[in-house]
């Protein structure tokens, strides 16, 4: 994860949108003018994180993905009148166990969307996993100001016929840990996961207004030092 951060390297895919460039300003001044957003799609090994990504970005399904090697997409949108830099880090597949660290991805990401298969037990077990370790009390591994958002996705609606999850259980685990939650299939639900997407990206610009409300500003923090060491009333004799 980090590694890849910091390289941008051949794993460092770029799919750029361009409908909202506006004429007569340079890259630079466009950039400046941006909200950065940072997306971290997780899961179990073939559940589909990569066809959601890849079907958000592009409107294509694509089934099958090398799954040995990193990327970082990113994206360029307007919503809700702002224009977004969006990345959305897409791992290498990892064994689904329990022994896992997210310390880089907890630090890099704004917000978390948590895959699971709809046919596999064993993937939801993990995206649990996950959920948990993204919701631990706070430790010197990530101090947020605003709890991180988390989508968790019950990927392959498809696959109804040889259910292992129920959709029950999906809901209850994410308001159980303040999650949001949908289920839908990559290969059949284009608008439905690009729905999906600009959901968890509203509620990131949403943890972004509250971290905003809650940081005070220089003058205030300044009085209120001022205040501290000079503000104590004395005792009349």
């Amino acid at each position: 994860m980090t590694a890849a951060i910091k390289r941008k390297s051949k794993a460092y895919v770029w799919l750029q949108s361009a409908y909202f460039q506006k004429p007569g300003l340079t890259k630079k001044e466009q950039r400046s003018k941006m909200n950065d957003v940072k997306l971290a799609v997780l899961g179990g090994e073939g559940t589909g994180k990569s066809a959601l990504t890849v079907r958000f970005l592009t409107k294509r399904f694509i089934g099958e993905y090398a799954s040995n090697f990193e990327s970082i997409y990113s994206k360029h949108l307007c919503l809700e009148g702002k224009q977004l830099n969006l990345e959305i880090y897409d791992p290498c597949s990892q064994p689904q166990k329990a022994s896992f660290s997210l310390t880089s991805e907890l630090h890099w990401a704004d917000g978390f969307i948590i895959v699971y298969d709809i046919s596999d037990r064993s993937s939801f077990a993990f995206a649990k996993a996950l959920i948990y370790r993204i919701r631990e009390p706070q430790t010197s591994h990530c101090k947020r100001a605003v709890e991180a958002s988390v989508l968790l996705v019950g990927n392959k609606q498809d696959l109804g016929h040889v259910r292992e999850v129920g959709w029950e259980e999906g809901q209850k685990l994410a308001l159980d840990n303040r999650c949001q939650f949908c289920e839908l299939s990559a290969a059949e639900q284009s608008l439905e996961v690009e729905m999906m997407f600009l959901q968890i990206i509203k509620d990131i610009l949403t943890s972004f207004k509250l971290k905003e409300k809650r940081r005070p500003s220089g003058s205030k923090s300044m009085a209120k030092l001022i205040n501290n060491v000079f503000g104590k009333r004395r005792k009349s004799v």
